[in-house]
């Protein structure tokens, strides 16, 4: 086993990294390139990148919990039995618009918002309201924490959600190609500092928001840093681990 449970002898959990080709606009083909990676993945749980059903934009429509446009998603996830982590801006019902950058936790009952970024960048500020607390999700008996790209790099949102006494931590990211090499940096950081596997999903191909082309690089580590598998910058590739 890859990452032993450190609460005691358990099952593995099967992980799955996803970097699915992203249309701006287009939330139902948008679904569909993620209900194909989910059932691709075969996994426990799948991770998607930042704003990853609606592209990388600072006007993106929110998502709606109960828009029906998510049924292939859930359906998917019902399939497999997953939970998928996926990113879209959300209603929060306060604040700039009433918008944040949300990661839902879809499974084959639906779609929650588990999580709302913490750290906005300078722009998104003007466009979104910060989330107010880490979160983590239960997942096959282990806790995994969630972050939003730029929460990688602070320090207050990485220790608080430690706290929450996670076995692993996952993020959804966007980042240029020549920045590739700051998203395995980071990935090892987390696990040196907090002693956990750390999943990273990073968009491939453009995406909105100035990003001609993203990174891709969306990769799972061990708790000691090592890379267990990683993908190029190719769209539409999933990668999965067992921890």
């Amino acid at each position: 086993m890859v990452g032993e449970d450190r609460r005691g002898a358990g099952e593995n959990i099967r992980v799955a990294v996803a970097q699915p080709a992203t249309v701006l606009g287009s939330l139902s083909g948008n679904v569909a390139a993620h209900a194909r990676a989910v059932n691709r993945a075969a996994a426990d749980l799948v991770v998607f990148p930042e704003m990853s059903l609606s592209g990388y934009a600072m006007d993106a429509p929110t998502v709606a919990l109960d828009d029906p446009r998510l049924g292939p998603l859930i359906a998917a996830c019902r399939h497999t039995g997953a939970i998928a982590l996926v990113g879209a801006p959300v209603h929060t019902g306060t604040g700039t618009g009433g918008r944040g950058i949300g990661v839902l936790a879809v499974s084959g009952d639906g779609a929650t918002v588990a999580y709302i970024k913490m750290s906005l960048g300078a722009e998104e500020a003007r466009h979104f309201e910060s989330g107010h607390a880490p979160a983590s999700i239960e997942v096959r008996g282990r806790r995994v924490g969630i972050g939003v790209c730029r929460d990688t790099r602070i320090a207050h949102h990485l220790d608080s959600t430690a706290a929450l006494g996670i076995d692993v931590y996952v993020a959804g990211l966007v980042h240029a190609p020549a920045e590739l090499a700051e998203l395995d940096a980071r990935a090892r950081r987390i696990a040196a500092a907090h002693d956990v596997p750390v999943a990273f999903a990073g968009f491939a191909g453009p995406t909105g928001g100035g990003f001609g082309q993203t990174s891709g690089g969306s990769g799972v580590w061990d708790r000691t840093g090592t890379v267990l598998r990683q993908l190029g910058a190719e769209p539409d590739a999933v990668a999965s681990v067992d921890l």
